[in-house]
């Protein structure tokens, strides 16, 4: 099991930048495909970036295409999303999620390990 710690979140302007960061507690967290999800008011939750366990893959929503990147470092046990020329529709709890079985099960939503959520705000 893995428990997830983001930071990061805050106020912006548009146009700005902010990075989210991940850290997991374990040892196994280098076997983990790991992610971040989004959900605003009254939407469902939604993936906005994936990773592989060895950073081989990454997967993007088209919305965050060019803006955002994910990262990871597995010596650190930590997963970063750099987000970059944000818009006040990023505006969202993001949470970071946790799957042992891939990015493809990650990407489904379904059985992953979850944190706790940090609040994005845009201004426009």
């Amino acid at each position: 099991q893995v428990q997830l710690v983001e930071s990061g979140g805050g106020l912006v302007q548009a146009g700005g930048s902010l990075r989210l960061s991940c850290a997991a507690s374990g040892r196994t967290f280098s076997s983990y495909a790991m992610g971040w999800f989004r959900q605003a008011p009254g939407k469902e939750r939604e993936l906005v970036a994936a990773i592989s366990s060895r950073s081989s893959n990454t997967y993007y929503a088209d919305s965050v295409k060019g803006r955002f990147t994910i990262s990871r470092d597995n010596a650190k046990n930590t997963v970063y999303l750099q987000m970059n020329t944000l818009k006040p529709e990023d505006t969202a709890v993001y949470y970071c999620a946790a799957q042992p079985t891939g990015v493809n099960y990650l990407r489904l939503g379904v059985n992953n390990y979850w944190g706790q959520g940090t609040q994005v705000t845009v201004s426009s």
